[in-house]
């Protein structure tokens, strides 16, 4: 697809470039070879859910005949196009990353092995595993004798086989095997000879018992091939007031499992005639993305791929506790006295669940209430928070039923905490409530205070273990205001909209999330165009919406030096004939997610810095309720502009943002240090523990 000169970047193809840079950390040799799996596991996920959500949303624009605009996209028809030319090229990059990648296991006495590569012990041990633990898990399908056509699930994988005679060349059926990974582990260890790991694939070991299932049938030649269909993972709901909103919900999950597909992925040789076949009976064309591929599919798996077959693999570091808060100590008497800033995951996410803990002991703690978007498989919040219940709290959860691929997470979440008697709301029919916010009343004496924290990223203890966020703890009373009219609307949206307008110290979507920086923009504008120094530092995980790239372009053509971090998307041009200063951009990709949102604005020396939970995207700012909030402690602030002059300087695993994608790295200096920004930001925060 031709860009035209200074059209803007193209979203979807933006984060295809995104993806590209999660694919180069898979192909760099100075990542250890486990992480370069799990980047390749990483690369695999995201472009599942790309198909499930962006190309899927596409299809149905050009479906519906329509070829208006998104945000800044512009023909869905061309973009879809484009998008399958550069899938297709990442599959290739893909196939030939892994191969190296094998190639590197195989120097380290590691191999992966499949049917043919077995020994007699090995095949032994997978014809026992396959009779103890697999074979009541499978049925095949004999798909040429069924009156429909099989309905191929999304997240799953098949194996499907053509099944013939060596005596009777006309006996050939087709068959297909879904590959039970939601029961049993996709990696199985093999007896390996000393200083040697072998492992097997689950679908290798159902490859090498074909005929244990299909030889009583007078079949004794076999082919097989992987292959997976992605679907659209968008479900409509009825907003109808007298609809139940959980039966629209529990609805519309099993309607995903149903969608439309929107990709077909299969092995590169499977046999001409099967594809044809599958191809007609499962009514698919060019249209639907049908992608060839290597031998293995899902290889999100490869996120859990065995560390224990590294011997020399030495896991990240560990998370410290902030040094205010370690334990034993009441965290809310800190809190008195001064904020706290937690930033994930190189502070304990621990500190959390002890404020919490102690707000559920407290007996002064009158009552709880927290957002809940995306929580841990074994939540320690949901624990603390049914305990502050059981010991005499009000406790209130904000749950979002509609967090995508978390929703039926969050409905058995809701029913829990509903058991243990916490108030539950369900968040708002046209909104998703996506701010990270706790408020924590306590009886002190006379009066009621207020204590609690506001988020970058979710309250979830599992991902904030490799989630790169920044978290506020305090007492603020102007902070603390605001959450607490967030959360009146909250629970009563239909008669305190008024509560939102209310606000004075937090930006808050849908309300102003958008025009707030507008005068912060602004002023550094002036400041520029008056000859004064004027900057400012935004860091997201994706920036798409058209205003505020337009005030952004404003500043750069005045002049202002303005520094983006942008993980994800960027639609951002950086360097345009009008701009006085290019815009400078980078992405950073490495161990950690960088999932934070920062903004700091210079101010006229003597800057203005906030966290947020909202990207700069059509979504976030108008369909959603975000809050973003001012730091006022200047050690803080400073600490969070150190942070983010850290990342600044990064040169390992930094990549420039261009106009043309090109996701080149930042070079040293000459004469310069390597900076490999999230190192440095564990040895910054660790020495200042040390320091007090």
């Amino acid at each position: 697809m031709k860009k035209k000169k200074d059209a803007p970047i193209i979203r979807d193809l933006s984060w295809l470039a995104f993806n590209d840079r999660v694919m180069q950390e898979a192909k760099d040799p100075s990542v250890h070879i486990y992480d370069r799996l799990r980047f390749l596991g990483i690369f695999s996920n995201n472009q599942d859910e790309f198909f499930r959500v962006r190309v899927a949303a596409l299809s149905r624009m050009v479906r519906m005949g329509k070829s208006a605009k998104m945000h800044l996209e512009q023909n869905p028809d061309k973009i879809l196009q484009a998008i399958q030319e550069k899938v297709l090229l990442q599959s290739a990059d893909f196939d030939r990353t892994y191969a190296g990648i094998i190639r590197e296991l195989a120097k380290s006495n590691i191999f992966i092995k499949n049917e043919k590569q077995l020994s007699s012990k090995q095949e032994h041990y997978i014809k026992s595993y396959f009779d103890e633990k697999i074979r009541t898990q499978i049925v095949p399908l004999m798909i040429e004798s069924m009156p429909q056509a099989p309905f191929l699930q999304d997240n799953a994988i098949y194996l499907a086989c053509v099944l013939g005679s060596n005596e009777n060349p006309m006996m050939q059926r087709y068959a297909l095997i879904e590959i039970p990974l939601s029961n049993l582990p996709r990696f199985v260890l093999l007896p390996s000879e000393k200083d040697t790991k072998d492992i097997i694939l689950l679908e290798d070991i159902i490859r090498w018992n074909l005929p244990n299932l299909f030889a009583a049938f007078g079949f004794n030649r076999f082919l097989s091939y992987i292959i997976k269909v992605t679907r659209d993972a968008e479900f409509e709901l009825d907003y109808d007031v007298n609809k139940n909103l959980i039966q629209e919900l529990e609805k519309g999950i099993k309607d995903r499992k149903k969608g439309r597909a929107t990709r077909f992925v299969y092995d590169r040789n499977i046999d001409p005639g099967l594809l044809a076949y599958l191809t007609k009976r499962l009514n698919l064309a060019k249209k639907d993305n049908l992608i060839p591929g290597g031998r293995i599919h899902n290889f999100k798996d490869f996120m859990n791929f065995p560390a224990s077959v590294f011997r020399d693999f030495d896991p990240r570091q560990k998370p410290f506790v902030h040094p205010l808060l370690i334990q034993p100590c009441r965290i809310m008497d800190v809190l008195n006295h001064k904020d706290v800033m937690l930033n994930f995951p190189y502070h304990s996410f621990d500190s959390i669940i002890d404020l919490l803990r102690e707000a559920a002991i407290d007996p002064f703690v009158q009552s709880i209430k927290i957002t809940c978007y995306r929580l841990a498989k074994d939540s320690k919040i949901v624990n603390a928070l049914v305990n502050a219940v059981r010991n005499g709290k009000d406790v209130t959860a904000v749950v979002e039923l509609r967090a995508r691929f978390d929703e039926e997470a969050n409905l058995k979440w809701k029913a829990r905490l509903e058991d243990e008697g916490v108030k539950v709301i369900l968040g708002l029919p046209d909104q998703k409530v996506h701010a990270k916010l706790c408020v924590i009343k306590k009886r002190e004496f006379e009066h009621t205070k207020e204590y609690g924290f506001i988020s970058t990223g979710n309250f979830n203890e599992g991902s904030a273990q490799y989630y790169g966020d920044h978290c506020l703890l305090t007492a603020d009373r102007k902070i603390m205001l605001d959450i607490n009219r967030i959360f009146n609307y909250l629970e009563d949206p239909l008669h305190k909209i008024a509560q939102l307008k209310a606000i004075k110290t937090l930006a808050v979507a849908p309300v102003n999330m958008r025009t707030f920086w507008f005068p912060l923009i602004d002023k550094e504008i002036k400041a520029a165009k008056a000859g004064k120094e004027a900057s400012m530092i935004i860091k997201l995980n994706s920036l798409v919406d058209a205003q505020l790239i337009g005030k952004l372009y404003e500043a750069a053509t005045a002049g202002v030096k303005v520094n983006l971090i942008v993980r994800g998307i960027c639609c951002v041009l950086t360097k345009q004939k009008a701009f006085a200063r290019p815009i400078f951009a980078i992405s950073i990709i490495d161990e950690y997610l960088e999932h934070a949102r920062v903004f700091v604005f210079h101010n006229e020396g003597k800057p203005k810095v906030f966290i947020s939970s909202a990207d700069w995207m059509v979504r976030n700012l108008d369909h959603r309720v975000e809050a973003a909030c001012p730091i006022f402690d200047k050690e803080i602030s400073q600490e969070l502009i150190d942070i983010l002059n850290i990342q600044l300087a990064e040169n390992v695993k930094g990549r420039i943002l261009d106009n043309q994608q090109r996701n080149e790295y930042v070079e040293p200096a000459e004469g310069d240090a390597d900076v490999r920004s999230q190192i440095e930001i564990y040895d910054y925060l660790f020495k200042k523990t040390i320091a007090i």
